[in-house]
């Protein structure tokens, strides 16, 4: 057995932080779920940018959806595209989905990054894609902001999965948790629903080493690359207090299920760290590693596999303690990050558009010729 498969024996799922369209025609993606176990998908503008951009494989999908509907503006081809992706991949994980009961086996959209900060206009457009895609095994990806929070839970209510994004700190982890669980209570058949929270840790790592590299002391440098895996053992803590205690069991018997905590920006930014620091650091029962293509071969060549989140809790808070105490504030940096997170992925939709605006403009132009 494969490392990558080694995890599932922990209670760990590995979803890929990557889509593009051959990766599924071409039969990659049913090897990965063969193989490696991949059990799910997370797609984002920034992931979508890239693969239009990339070369012409595309090109006859959007030839095909022009003919049919030649007047679509460019955000309406990439929905038709991105949707088109997204049902194909839900397809090859239904059968996991099916087999887990909708424990597992998903694939996930991303409402515009335009509404992070408009709740009703956020739920709208969830609920649009939703029936869009028109998948049991969709996830909509719902921003951990200030006006994200009732879209979520407004959404769990009517029975839509959520993943929520951009989360970099214990207190949005709580304020998520919360609005999950408010939703829940509304929703009359809870077993329908499932949720996951994805934390961030690669980008904390970044952030908090440039506040440490700007203190400069020994002691502060010693720290680099210790607070993204220490914030992330904390907001594990938080799902245990949360979700496995005995206060949660009568939901339970409802039907509720967890919202089992997924670890995003798990590729390693920083060369001089370990490429499978953040799946080493942080497998764990009840969680999800979404890791992008180049982390996963890494992880399947040389990555070992020991139970690793739930251990040394108090090195975790000695490590946030000694970070307060050079006045680095992880809830700061936390928010900082996800108003930065919604900004760049404006930028990457933005980017998006153009590309797929100048591919139409140049196959309009090869078909004229």
């Amino acid at each position: 057995m494969n490392s990558l498969r080694q995890l599932t024996e922990v209670g760990q799922s590995i979803w890929l932080d990557y889509i593009r369209r051959d990766l599924i025609t071409s039969g990659k993606l049913q090897r990965l779920i063969d193989e490696d176990g991949v059990s799910g998908i997370t797609s984002n503008p920034t992931i979508f940018a890239k693969a239009l951009a990339g070369d012409s494989e595309y090109d006859s999908a959007i030839r095909s959806i022009l003919q049919s509907s030649p007047d679509l503006n460019s955000q309406t081809l990439f929905e038709r595209i991105e949707a088109q992706d997204l049902q194909m991949a839900a397809d090859l994980f239904r059968p996991i989905y099916e087999r887990t009961r909708g424990n597992d086996g998903f694939v996930s959209i991303e409402v515009s990054p335009h509404l992070a900060y408009d709740t009703q206009r956020s739920i709208a457009e969830a609920r649009r894609l939703w029936k869009e895609v028109d998948r049991p095994n969709l996830m909509v990806k719902i921003p951990a902001t200030t006006e994200g929070y009732p879209a979520i839970e407004q959404l769990i209510a009517e029975g839509i999965n959520v993943n929520i994004t951009l989360m970099f700190s214990v207190s949005q982890y709580e304020e998520v948790a919360e609005a999950y669980l408010r939703g829940i209570e509304r929703n009359s058949r809870p077993h329908e629903v499932t949720s996951v929270a994805s934390f961030f840790v690669s980008r904390v790592d970044t952030a908090v080493d440039r506040a440490l590299e700007e203190v400069g002391t020994p002691d502060a440098l010693a720290l680099r690359g210790k607070a993204g895996i220490a914030n992330a053992k904390l907001a594990y803590r938080r799902f245990h207090e949360i979700f496995l205690a005995p206060e949660f069991e009568s939901l339970a018997k409802r039907g509720v299920r967890l919202q089992k905590p997924l670890w995003a920006s798990t590729g390693t930014k920083n060369k001089a760290y370990s490429d499978v620091m953040y799946i080493e650091g942080l497998i764990a029962p009840h969680t999800i590693n979404s890791v992008p293509p180049e982390t996963l071969d890494a992880f399947r060549d040389h990555g070992k596999v020991a139970p690793a989140q739930g251990q040394n809790e108090r090195e975790a808070e000695d490590v946030v303690g000694q970070l307060v105490s050079m006045g680095i504030s992880l809830h700061s940096i936390g928010q900082e990050l996800t108003e930065e997170g919604v900004e760049k992925f404006i930028d990457s939709y933005h980017q998006l558009i153009e590309v797929l605006s100048q591919k139409r403009a140049d196959l309009k132009q090869t078909n004229a010729a």
